[in-house]
């Protein structure tokens, strides 16, 4: 094992951060993966064996393409991995896939170092993370954004984003001044999809109240086509994607799938007419306030906080592979504020989502989705 005193070392793509007893970080532990590591033996008892004879947590996360610094999906996750290691007071460790061929052996490399429990965040992982539950039923898998797996150590935690993307598609609409909203995602898979039925949802709905005639490019619900880049990780191509659809006349744009929001971001930046931008997993205007301008709201999952308390529970004995599915009642799920849109939205508006919520939540108005979790 090598060992570092800086706060944060990265060697093959990983990175391990040790937390005090109160959750006060003390050090910090650089391991190396990707197939060449062995379990550490030294690190107060993240091999595997505490004083009292029983197994410490160590919890650990692998990350999609996107990568932990897209200031949203994987950074989310690695948020609450690190908030669930500094409460039980140990370390984790984080490892980055560059490509999908990453996948399993990044995975493979944190059950030989002892992880208790692994987080492995996204749909595309989701072979590797059966493949590894079922070689190994001793570690706990968390499988974030997929609940096809069916494993007694895997549990999946989901978010059922289309309620919050349903409140911020009528929002969308009510504010609009062209006519015109869209959309566009990463990969067409549900949990993406699934933020965009909900939004294009939305707007149909505010259309069927309101009388309105608003258009939704770049998504069909109900034909489950529309445009995508085809990963997660591409800013160049999500920046020419979204100016060929402002070029149609939208206003507010809804890139879904991590960090390609910035390609819309540049596009948005570069265009003539004003145009607003639509976060999704977390309030991007706080996350990314170089963008606050352009910020209309966001799509938001409370990520750390599902991830954390999943993690905790495990490490106390109290594990099922029963779904955590995020949802506006439960707070999993919700629309950010409008921030420094507040003023430009109409007056009556959030009172309008505040009484859409609570049908959303009664079950009185629902959400026609093939990709709800």
């Amino acid at each position: 094992m090598i060992r570092s005193t800086s706060s944060t070392s990265f060697i093959g793509g990983a990175r391990a951060t040790r937390f005090g007893a109160l959750g006060a970080l003390t050090a910090t532990a650089a391991l190396v993966l990707a197939g060449c590591a062995s379990a550490p033996s030294d690190a107060g008892g993240a091999s595997g064996t505490a004083s009292s004879g029983e197994t410490e947590a160590l919890p650990c996360i692998v990350s999609d393409q996107g990568g932990f610094d897209d200031q949203s999906f994987n950074q989310l996750g690695l948020e609450g991995v690190t908030m669930a290691a500094e409460a039980l007071g140990t370390e984790h460790i984080d490892v980055q896939s560059e490509t999908e061929s990453d996948y399993a052996p990044n995975i493979a490399s944190l059950v030989d170092q002892g992880c208790t429990t692994i987080v492995t965040m996204g749909y595309l992982l989701a072979a590797a993370t059966e493949e590894a539950a079922t070689a190994n039923p001793d570690v706990h898998f968390i499988m974030v954004d997929d609940n096809t797996i069916a494993a007694d150590n895997v549990k999946p935690v989901v978010w059922d984003t289309s309620q919050a993307g349903f409140l911020v598609g009528y929002a969308a609409a009510d504010y609009t001044t062209t006519g015109k909203v869209g959309t566009y995602g990463g990969a067409q898979i549900p949990p993406v999809t699934l933020y965009m039925d909900g939004f294009a949802r939305g707007v149909e709905y505010h259309n069927t109240q309101k009388g309105t005639d608003v258009q939704v490019v770049g998504w069909n619900p109900d034909t489950q086509e529309g445009q995508f880049t085809g990963n997660f990780s591409d800013i160049n191509a999500a920046k020419v994607l979204s100016q060929g659809i402002l070029e149609q006349g939208v206003d507010v744009i809804v890139p879904v799938g991590g960090p390609i929001y910035q390609g819309a971001a540049q596009a948005i930046r570069e265009s003539t007419t004003p145009v607003a931008l639509v976060g999704v997993d977390t309030d991007m205007y706080l996350s990314d306030p170089e963008y606050d301008d352009i910020w209309f709201s966001s799509i938001a999952r409370d990520m750390p906080k599902s991830i954390s308390e999943v993690i905790q529970a495990s490490a106390t004995g109290d594990f099922s592979n029963e779904p955590y599915v995020g949802t506006l009642e439960n707070g999993g799920v919700l629309m950010s504020p409008f921030h420094d849109f507040e003023s430009k939205v109409a007056p009556t508006l959030q009172g309008e989502l505040d009484t859409i919520e609570a049908g959303i939540v009664a079950g009185d108005i629902t959400i026609d989705t093939p990709s709800a979790p």
